[in-house]
């Protein structure tokens, strides 16, 4: 039978040390915390005392809900923080544990220990606390010393720095909790928000957010009002912080994709230091997903990812519901899978992000969607890195410049389901019908170059609502002014609108394709204004601009979907983009398929 660590649980209890303590679990039981994460409240034995003032950490709470922490396991204490209460207990809080023997190997509780007080000692030297105490540190077990050390009244040597002025003992972040009172953390600011306003029946305010990093954790700090003009010019990304008497609360998942259950709010007693010695403190901590592993993982699953910018697009703007504009840029990236998803930058980001010479990007914290099979949403509380100086990013340079630059990836996005996505995913027509595109639960996306053998301008035209975020046909009141349903308005005038219906063919097949405003325009050459105008006053001419259309070659992105109308079912393709042929781009690709067949 495993021997455990008599005096580990009088030395966990005085805070001196406990570094690879073996102790038996004697009894565990789960604490409800309302809307929050359950806790799990543990007694331990040593063999001579328990003590039933330790507290399983959140993140190891998947181990008693499996049963691995089960009465009468002998376990290695690998890793712990003790935290003072309010009202002066203490409590051990577990952040890694290791089971030795499970409980049905053990049989039963070992020795026959009594439970421990504070104060009670066998020796003269522990009947008090000692008078100066160093900065409570985590305490890290050795994964290659097994035998417990029994000296347990001497200190383990500080592996936190003190606080500026004595004050509050430098924990782990993993280690806060709201039932805190006194506490420093010392941290690093790995991303800042700019500082956001809000005008509502209750009021103006401002806010800012930031996300600090420890070796043990990172967590979400949000500044209100007074503490933004107090801390956000001081505050830079990068830097690191004592920072203490923060207010702690249950995190909301919907607002931030911080690996915490907790997040902290900047108040009146907050004090925030700059640390001058922050080379031992990491600079971000990111787990990478690979590009391939993003069609296995759920639609709005927060994650991180690393790769390549294969291909980077310009800036468009949109204008949102609020008539407020903002910058969206999408960049493709490829890791070492081969796999090349798109992601949509936004804001500030999107402004000023450069893609010349292919940098590495490393996104922390971006959003997964289905819209167009796979695809990344980088959003404002994401951490956008260039070319970081981690391990990742070197041997993705390296592969990318070794061999990775000869390939053109396998785009997730656009493969299926969603919307759209790069110029990937090529078929011929013929692909299209034999692989029954389009007839999923979901919209089917693919690319194709084909020709235009014939274009149907009956109907082609109609009158729109002139409302910039509205499209729909208006009524002609005939008295001069033009109804909008939708709107419930009326208008003096109207704008065209194109709905072109387009037959397009390549090598082997042909098929019937709708193509709206943007992709008609640019297969006619001309606006829909200019059309109208042309269809009103020269008929001849309008009819050249079609005939000057036909059979003319694009590279053609469609959307194929089976839709039922009237109890007859049949595949509705519509055009996506249309962009003209990049000859050079489309012989290499035909060289590489060519390769592909005669290496068969």
């Amino acid at each position: 039978m495993a021997k455990l660590s008599e005096g580990a649980i009088e030395a966990l209890s005085n805070d001196n040390g406990g570094n690879d303590a073996v102790l038996q679990l004697v009894n565990i039981r789960k604490i409800d915390n309302g809307n929050g994460p359950a806790r799990f409240r543990v007694m331990m034995s040593d063999g001579r005392h328990t003590l039933s003032s330790f507290m399983l950490s959140t993140q190891l709470n998947f181990m008693a809900e499996n049963n691995t922490l089960a009465p009468n396991c002998i376990c290695i204490l690998k890793r712990h923080v003790t935290n003072i209460l309010k009202d002066g207990r203490r409590v051990v809080i577990i952040l890694e544990i290791e089971v030795i023997k499970s409980a049905a190997d053990v049989g039963g509780k070992v020795g026959d220990p009594t439970p421990y007080t504070e104060g009670q000692s066998k020796g003269p030297q522990s009947a008090s606390n000692p008078p100066n105490r160093p900065p409570l540190q985590p305490q890290t077990g050795n994964d290659g010393n097994r035998v417990f050390n029994r000296d347990f009244v001497k200190k383990a040597p500080s592996a936190m720095p003190s606080t500026p002025g004595g004050g509050s003992k430098v924990v782990p972040i993993a280690s806060l909790n709201p039932y805190q009172s006194k506490w420093t953390i010392r941290a690093r600011v790995t991303n800042k928000s700019s500082i956001r306003t809000w005008s509502n029946s209750r009021g103006d305010g401002k806010l800012f957010s930031m996300e600090i990093v420890d070796e043990s954790g990172e967590i979400r700090v949000t500044g209100f009002n007074q503490e933004v003009d107090k801390f956000f010019s001081l505050i830079e990304v990068g830097k690191v912080y004592y920072v203490s008497k923060g207010s702690l609360k249950i995190a909301n998942k919907q607002y931030t994709s911080v690996k915490n259950d907790y997040e902290m709010t900047l108040n009146g007693e907050t004090s925030v230091i700059p640390c001058e010695d922050s080379c031992d403190v990491p600079m971000v901590q990111c787990d990478f997903v690979s590009i391939s592993d993003l069609e296995n993982r759920d639609k709005d699953a927060i994650v991180d990812v690393i790769g390549v910018c294969k291909t980077v697009d310009e800036v468009t703007r949109l204008t949102t519901k609020t008539n407020r504009e903002v910058s969206k840029r999408t960049v493709n990236l490829m890791d070492m899978s081969g796999k090349v998803v798109t992601v949509t930058l936004w804001g500030e980001e999107a402004e000023k992000f450069d893609g010349s010479g292919q940098p590495i990007v490393a996104i922390k914290g971006a959003k997964l969607s289905d819209f167009g099979g796979r695809s990344l949403s980088a959003s404002f509380s994401s951490t956008l890195m260039i070319n970081p100086d981690i391990p990742e990013a070197y041997k993705l340079r390296g592969w990318y410049d070794k061999e990775g630059h000869a390939m053109d990836g396998q785009s997730l996005t656009e493969m299926k389901g969603g919307g759209g996505g790069g110029n990937t995913n090529w078929k011929a027509i013929t692909d299209v019908k034999n692989e029954h595109l389009g007839h999923g639960d979901k919209a089917d996306y693919y690319t194709c170059i084909a020709t235009i053998v014939y274009l149907r301008k009956e109907n082609c035209l109609y009158q729109a609502c002139p409302s910039q975020d509205c499209n729909k046909k208006v009524v002609d009141q005939q008295n001069g002014m033009y109804r909008c349903e939708k709107c419930d308005k009326e208008f003096p005038n109207f704008k065209y609108r194109l709905i072109l219906s387009v037959n397009i063919a390549d090598y082997g097949d042909n098929q019937w394709v709708t193509c709206f405003q943007e992709s008609a325009e640019a297969i006619l050459g001309q606006n829909a204004a200019y059309l109208g105008q042309l269809k009103d006053s020269n008929e001849a001419a309008f009819d050249e601009i079609f005939q000057q259309a036909n059979f003319n070659t694009f590279v053609f992105r469609n959307r194929v979907k089976l839709e039922t109308y009237n109890d007859e079912s049949r595949i509705k393709a519509t055009v996506m983009d249309v962009k003209p042929v990049d000859h050079k781009d489309y012989s290499k690709r035909l060289i590489l398929n060519i390769r592909k067949m005669a290496a068969q």
